[in-house]
């Protein structure tokens, strides 16, 4: 069920928005996509249509009917800021994100620019909360480095880096402004192999910045054979979470009704 998860750094995922397209070479053996698409075809399977990017409405409460606070990643089997998302879309998510503030949400995206773009527009109240988190992926140094420049140059209230899968030597990163740096190997058929000192380098450099630092995994063809210890310990490092209480009955109901009631 969506309301738990085995994502190590998280506890629930939300999929109110299904599918994407590759735009990078971190993009290539796509978890998402290769679970997805085993079940084209399948009639009445929520995967029905593949990995075809598609919105889900019938998703958008279902944070404010978990009444018990969780960390949830936002869209684990897609991109919230992919270009078939309408902005009116976007803002409603953000709306359920706003309302269940005793929630700590995790937003991960590819598309920099517009998470930018957005958040200093009409998604600019939802930039300042402290509950909800923004974060970019990071696969090497041409496509990763700059979402990671776009992401310090917005003004949010947590930034996250998801440097997953980490193909290469990223050198020295700027990591101001950033609160936590997720580090993990690509896993499955085709996996990409993710060096130690690669992932060393990483882990020192938030050392030297005061950066809480999670190691994933190191990934490969079988994971759970290769494990997430990091020279001889597992690092599990995230930021301190800020919550907001839980409202009141008939304030909830009312967040509920106005989620469920959109129409797409």
């Amino acid at each position: 069920m969506s309301d738990r998860s085995a994502i190590e750094w998280t506890d629930a995922t939300w999929n109110p928005v299904r599918g994407c397209t590759k735009i990078s070479p971190g993009c290539a053996h796509c978890y998402a996509e290769t679970f997805a698409e085993r079940f084209r075809g399948v009639p009445g399977h929520p995967f029905e249509r593949g990995f075809e990017p598609r919105l889900v409405p019938a998703k958008l409460a279902e944070p404010l009917r978990w009444r018990m606070p969780r960390r949830v990643f936002v869209n684990s089997m897609s991109d919230l800021f992919h270009e078939d998302v309408p902005d009116d879309y976007i803002a409603a998510v953000v709306r359920v994100m706003l309302h269940a503030s005793w929630h700590t949400f995790q937003v991960l995206t590819k598309r920099s620019d517009r998470l930018a773009a957005l958040l200093a527009g009409r998604l600019q109240l939802a930039a300042a909360q402290p509950h909800i988190w923004w974060g970019v992926s990071v696969e090497n140094r041409k496509h990763g480095l700059p979402r990671v420049e776009c992401l310090r140059g917005t003004p949010v209230a947590v930034r996250f880096l998801s440097i997953e899968p980490l193909l290469e030597d990223l050198r020295e990163i700027n990591l101001s402004g950033i609160d936590w740096v997720i580090v993990g190997g690509e896993s499955g058929h085709g996996a990409r192999p993710m060096r130690v000192e690669w992932a060393r380098s990483i882990r020192d450099q938030c050392r030297s910045a005061g950066v809480a630092f999670f190691f994933k995994q190191w990934g490969g063809v079988r994971k759970k054979e290769t494990g997430r210890s990091l020279d001889g310990r597992t690092y599990d490092e995230i930021p301190t979470r800020v919550r907001g209480p839980l409202p009141d009955t008939e304030e909830r109901l009312q967040a509920l009704r106005e989620a469920e009631g959109s129409v797409w």
